[in-house]
């Protein structure tokens, strides 16, 4: 597990120059060295008076199994912060007023955000990009005679489409 550093929570207290055994920490740009760095060494995280620096695990847990209906709820949870975002969205297009506009995308964004992760956590995300919509069509274009082609062309109904699409 190598560290990482928040540079948003760094106080510039840069005691973890002190304390790092391998130079890691010792950058002009507040990046840790992870070729220097002692996978488990935590002498800088446990140095670290604002909390900016956290170890990353080489390999994150499986997700946790849920309830039929905690993933009912989270998707419940997931399609309100949608609808939430989409009014925050439609706000920050139709104000005239620029804190109003700006507080409006920032919440428009921070419901994205949360749906987002509400959703991955019961299990369901479809991603969103035109990576995802281009991979989709490539499988379709090249399928072995088993293939799910009726679940693909249903992922693919399903995404937004991008600007360039519509």
């Amino acid at each position: 597990m190598p560290a990482y550093r928040n540079v948003r929570l760094c106080g510039k207290d840069c005691m973890c120059l002190y304390v790092c055994p391998t130079g890691a920490t010792n950058t002009e740009n507040s990046i840790i060295d992870t070729a220097k760095c002692i996978p488990g060494c935590m002498a800088c995280v446990n140095a670290c008076p604002s909390g900016a620096i956290s170890m990353i695990p080489d390999e994150y847990p499986p997700q946790q199994p849920k309830s039929p209906e905690v993933v009912t709820e989270q998707r419940a949870l997931g399609r309100s912060k949608v609808q939430q975002e989409e009014i925050a969205a439609a706000v920050a297009a139709t104000t005239d007023s620029a804190v109003t506009r700006q507080f409006a995308e920032a919440l428009a964004k921070s419901n994205l955000r949360m749906a987002e992760d509400i959703l991955r956590e019961s299990g369901y995300l479809l991603p969103q990009s035109a990576e995802a919509r281009e991979l989709l069509t490539a499988m379709l274009e090249n399928t072995a005679p088993d293939f799910p082609t009726d679940a693909v062309e249903r992922l693919l109904n399903q995404l937004h489409k991008t600007p360039d699409q519509n």
